[in-house]
C-alpha cells in the first residue's frame, strides 16, 4: 500500500511543477527557465523541512514517502533542468545555460539545508 502513497503525492506534484513552471514564466520575459528553477529550489526545500521532521520524530514514513518520495519527486524534475540548460546552450545563451547549472544546484542545496535548520529548529 505503500506505493499509492507516493502515487498520490506524486499527482499533486506533477500538475503544481506545471502550474507553477506556468505562473512564473509568464512574469518573466526571459529565456532563463525561472518556472523549472522555482518549482526545484521550492521541493528542495520542502523536502529538506521533510527530512529534518522525519530525523526528529515528526513525520512519519508514510508522510516521507506521500511528501518527499511522491509530491517532491513530481514536483522536481532534474530532466527538465538538464533538458532547459542543454537547450540554453544550443541556442547560443551559454551563460544563461552555466547560470542555471550553478545557481540551480547552489540554491537547491541552499534551500534543502535551510529547510533542514528549520526544521531542527522547530522540532529538536
Amino acid at each position: 500500500m505503500n506505493w499509492l502513497l507516493v502515487v498520490a503525492g506524486g499527482m499533486i506534484g506533477a500538475p503544481l511543477r506545471y502550474l507553477t513552471d506556468r505562473a512564473v514564466q509568464k512574469r518573466h520575459d526571459t529565456v532563463f527557465p525561472w518556472g523549472t528553477f522555482t518549482a526545484n529550489v521550492v521541493g528542495c526545500l520542502v523536502l529538506g523541512l521533510l527530512t529534518g521532521a522525519v530525523v526528529a520524530g515528526a513525520a512519519s514514513s508514510r508522510v516521507q514517502l506521500l511528501v518527499g518520495t511522491g509530491l517532491c519527486g513530481a514536483l522536481t524534475t532534474y530532466s527538465t533542468f538538464s533538458f532547459e540548460t542543454l537547450r540554453l546552450a544550443e541556442d547560443g545563451v551559454r551563460f544563461f545555460a552555466a547560470a542555471n547549472a550553478v545557481v540551480s544546484v547552489v540554491a537547491g542545496l541552499g534551500a534543502a539545508f535551510v529547510g533542514a535548520a528549520f526544521a531542527q529548529a522547530l522540532w529538536a
